[in-house]
Formats: C-alpha cells, sequence, structure tokens
C-alpha cells in the first residue's frame, strides 16, 4: 500500500509500491509526471506483456513528462522523446490527502497507432479543480509495437504480442489500484475516459476479460470499437512487416533485433501498402468475442456507459482534402460514392438535407461521412447495451458550431476535448477565441463528465435531465448553447444508416 511519508507546500512526496516520488505543486494541483508503471518494453521485453517496475532506493522526480511509445511524427504526437521505456503515467490531484476522490484515468486519442498523453488539451489541472477529481493520463505501446501479432512463431513467451498495448493499459489500471489511494483517491471509483482512439481502448476494456473490476464505468468518446482484427488478418500484416525488413519466416526472432527506427518505418510501410493497421486482435487470450458484436460484453454490463459523437466528426479528416470547401453539388454526390453505395447517394443527400435545410454541399458532405464512419457505431453499441438489459447508458452528440476557421469545420472530431477538459485556452484552433458560449460548453461537458465519474450519472445542474437511452425514445444530449435534450435527433438519419454494416467489419477504421 503506498502512502504519503513527507510534504511541502511545493514538492510533496508520495510513497509508491515501488518507492517514493516526488511531484510539485502547479495552479493549485499536486502533478506528478513521467511516473513508471512498468519496465521498458525494449531488449527482450519486446513484444511480452509489460513486466513489474524494479524497485528504487531514495526519491524519484517526477517533474516530466516520459517518453512516448515510437511513432510517425505527427500532430498526434508530442516534441518530446519517443522510446520503448514508454509506459508511463501523470497524476493531477488536488491534494495528496485521504479525501477519496474519484479517478478519471484518460486514454489518450490517435487510434492504437499514434497519440501520447502529454499534449497540452489533456492537461488534467482545471478538470481536477473543477470537480475535486484526481486525473490520471498515460502512455503504453501502439502499433507494430503493441500489436504485432506472432501467434506461435515465438513461443509462449510472445503468444500475446497482437495485444501487448492493451495489456499496457491494464498494468495502468492495476498500478492504478494499488498506488493512487495515495494521491487522494478512491481506489474503487474509477472511471476511463477517452476520446476517438482512446475511446476504443475504452470500448475494449468493457470487453476484455483482464479488465474486470479494475474499473468502474466509461466514457466512450467518438471511437466505438465493435469489432477487432481476425488472427489471420493480424498475421499477414506480421507477413508484410518481415517481407519489408527482408526477414525470413523461419527467422522472426531477428524482429526482437530490428532497431526501433527501423521497426517504426517499416510498420509505416506496412500501414501504406496494405491500407491497414496494426491494431487489437482476436487472439483467444485477450480476447475470446469482438467487443460489442454480436452482442455487448456480458461481463460488464453492471457497469453504465457514456457514448457520443460530434455531429460532423468527419470534417476534420476530410477536410484536408483538395477543394472539399468548394464543391457543387454534382461532386459532393462523386465523392460520397466513396462512403456509401453509389446506388443510395441521392437518397442519402434527400434524407440529410431534410435534417439540414440550407446547408451547403461540402455540410451535407461532411454529415453523411461522419453519419457512417462514427455515428453508426456508437448508435451501435449503444442499442446492443440495451438489448443485453445493460446498467444505464447516456448518449449524446456535440452539436455546437465552432466559429473557427470561419465555422467551416462545424462540429469536427476533437471539439470535444477542450470543453470536458475545461481547456478552451489550449485549443482555440478547434473552438476560436475563448467567449461566454466557449464557456458555456466548457461548463455543461465538463460537469457532465465529473458527475459521471463521482456517481455513473452526468445529470447535473448545467444541463438539462439527460435519461438513460432506451430503443423507444432513444433520449440523446445535444451539447450546444443552451445544451438540450432530445428524443431520438435525426431519426430519419438514423433509420436510413441502419441499412448498412459497421465499417468494422473490413480491415480500416478511421481515427
Amino acid at each position: 500500500m503506498s502512502s504519503v511519508t513527507e510534504m511541502s507546500v511545493d514538492t510533496p512526496v508520495v510513497d509508491t509500491a515501488q518507492g517514493k516520488v516526488r511531484g510539485h505543486r502547479a495552479n493549485g494541483v499536486s502533478v506528478f509526471k513521467g511516473l513508471r508503471y512498468g519496465a521498458s518494453t525494449g531488449g527482450d521485453n519486446r513484444f511480452r506483456p509489460p513486466q513489474p517496475v524494479e524497485p528504487w532506493a531514495g526519491v524519484q522526480d517526477a517533474f516530466e513528462y516520459g517518453h512516448q511509445s515510437p511513432q510517425m511524427r505527427s500532430m498526434l504526437a508530442d516534441k518530446g522523446p519517443m522510446s520503448e521505456d514508454c509506459l508511463r503515467l501523470n497524476i493531477w490531484t488536488p491534494n495528496t490527502d485521504n479525501a477519496g476522490r474519484p479517478v478519471m484515468l484518460w486514454f489518450h486519442g490517435g487510434g492504437f497507432e499514434a497519440g501520447s498523453g502529454s499534449q497540452k488539451v489533456y492537461d488534467g489541472t482545471r478538470l481536477a479543480l473543477r470537480g475535486d477529481v484526481v486525473v490520471v493520463g498515460l502512455n503504453h505501446r501502439l502499433n507494430v509495437f503493441g500489436h504485432c501479432f506472432l501467434g506461435e512463431r515465438l513461443g509462449p513467451e510472445y503468444a500475446a504480442a497482437g495485444n501487448v498495448g492493451y495489456l499496457d493499459l491494464i498494468a495502468a489500471m492495476r498500478w492504478v489500484r494499488d498506488n493512487i489511494a495515495a494521491f487522494g483517491c478512491a481506489p474503487d471509483n474509477v472511471t476511463l475516459f477517452g476520446q476517438s482512439g482512446g475511446g476504443r481502448k475504452v470500448s475494449l476494456c468493457y470487453a476484455g476479460h483482464d479488465a474486470e473490476g479494475l474499473f468502474n464505468r466509461g466514457i466512450v468518446q467518438s471511437g466505438s470499437h465493435l469489432r477487432i482484427q481476425s488472427p489471420e488478418h493480424a498475421a499477414s500484416l506480421t507477413d508484410a512487416l518481415l517481407k519489408i525488413l527482408d526477414i525470413a519466416p523461419n527467422q522472426v526472432e531477428r524482429l526482437l533485433d530490428v532497431s526501433v527506427d527501423a521497426l517504426s518505418a517499416a510498420q509505416i510501410k506496412v500501414m501504406r501498402e496494405t491500407r491497414s493497421r496494426f491494431s487489437p486482435v482476436l487472439d483467444g487470450l485477450a480476447f475470446t468475442d469482438h467487443p460489442f458484436l454480436p452482442e455487448a460484453p456480458a461481463q460488464s454490463n453492471h457497469l453504465p456507459m457514456m457514448v457520443g459523437t460530434t455531429r460532423t466528426e468527419l470534417s476534420n479528416q476530410l477536410g484536408y482534402q483538395e477543394g472539399v470547401f468548394d464543391m457543387d453539388e454534382a461532386e459532393m454526390k462523386r465523392r460520397l460514392a466513396k462512403f456509401i453505395p453509389a446506388e443510395d447517394v441521392e437518397d442519402a443527400v434527400s434524407v440529410f438535407r431534410t435534417g439540414n435545410p440550407g446547408a451547403s454541399p461540402t455540410e451535407v458532405y461532411f454529415t453523411v461521412t461522419s453519419a457512417r464512419g462514427y455515428v453508426l457505431d456508437q448508435t451501435i453499441m449503444a442499442e446492443q447495451r440495451v438489448r443485453a438489459n445493460a446498467a444505464p447508458t447516456f448518449v449524446y452528440q456535440l452539436t455546437w458550431r465552432s466559429p473557427a476557421e470561419d465555422g467551416r469545420k462545424i462540429s469536427q472530431h476533437t471539439l470535444d476535448l477542450p470543453f470536458m477538459f475545461d481547456n478552451v485556452a489550449y485549443a482555440t484552433h478547434l473552438t476560436g477565441p475563448e467567449s461566454e458560449e466557449t464557456q458555456a460548453m466548457a461548463q455543461a461537458m465538463a460537469e457532465s463528465w465529473i458527475s459521471f465519474a463521482r456517481t455513473g450519472d452526468p445529470n447535473n445542474a448545467a444541463i438539462p435531465q439527460w435519461p438513460a437511452y432506451d430503443l423507444t425514445e432513444r433520449p440523446t444530449m445535444l451539447f450546444e448553447v443552451p445544451p438540450r435534450l432530445a428524443h431520438d435527433p435525426h431519426a430519419a438519419e438514423r433509420e436510413f444508416m441502419a441499412r448498412y454494416e459497421t465499417q468494422q467489419m473490413g480491415r480500416t477504421l478511421h481515427r
């Protein structure tokens, strides 16, 4: 059991199960950065489940973020170092006392191949202070380092290689269970929350048996994950990797000696050549069934959930397409045929324009593709839980129209982050300048996230009454100014998309 052993105004020291760590006070919270929850995953530990941290003597300073998993440099990563010594977590707590605060454990976005827990918008200071909660964020293995399916190629020590990135999350959750009380928390009141790839990771924790008993509820933001890769497809990615690295199938052990840079470069080539990504695998070990298809996982039916999307998720990703903001009607329909069958395009445009009178071709394009790529999966997840008679599931959609970039991206993917973290100042490129409206959005969303973390029910004074989802009224909280509760909003759009299966039946997943 960990405990607080000494305290100063500026540098609180906490005794964890592995040794003492020293944080610092900043802006009213105690902050501990770069704490190891697992040993380095380099060397003999590559592709193996996370290994325990060796205890240390003395006091370790926890002032700087730890390394992030190796990945391609992009806006999804931070500017800090990358290495296989990436099993690190960060803690923001109002105080290292015995207050028994709720724990909010954040999984970063970036699919399963990119991202970092140390981006500015993820800073937990304001959320911790606003809700008197403890915020924990972490890094873990990604892409080929976290999800290289080896099956029986290297023996039992590597049988779990296809899911070690997920097992890193489990190791972090166990660290929280064993240590977090000394940081002012209640280890039996843990909420997982994550956006995009982070939401996918939360989804997996509802389905993976290793996660049982380690959390109490979860928030899936723009990342409902319904199916995972088959062993056959995952093995084909490993074969492609070996070919690029010029490693014979009977010499798979050479993967253990490939440099980090060479392995990273090779996995990017695999991703581009196969149009697929290294991601969690139905390996019969960590996962014995797909997460939410053909049904919701019974093991987590007793756990509440919040799940939702933004209105035009794909205005973020598709907003980089050439000419997308200058489309006419014909061009919009031509592009839509890449997302839905060509024979359905006219019907889709009619349905979605009826619900969005005056929408430009660009807005219709963003709304249809987002409904196909994100909203359908979120709806399936919520419906599966209702059919399984699971604990309450609360559904939302962020419909506030951002003025950033002259409003052209409407309610894009990631727009929820600055509001539920109460960090608008760090993300004005998403929200536009701070204003009464952004303040109102942060109030409604942050308070709802905090209320759910505290009790499993998001209701609070900043929003209208929010009932749990059902298949009759389909109550949905619309986060706009002011927030409003709607029953089956965009019903015609939902009914149109119900004709399709999730895109996760195939190989490629949007981030």
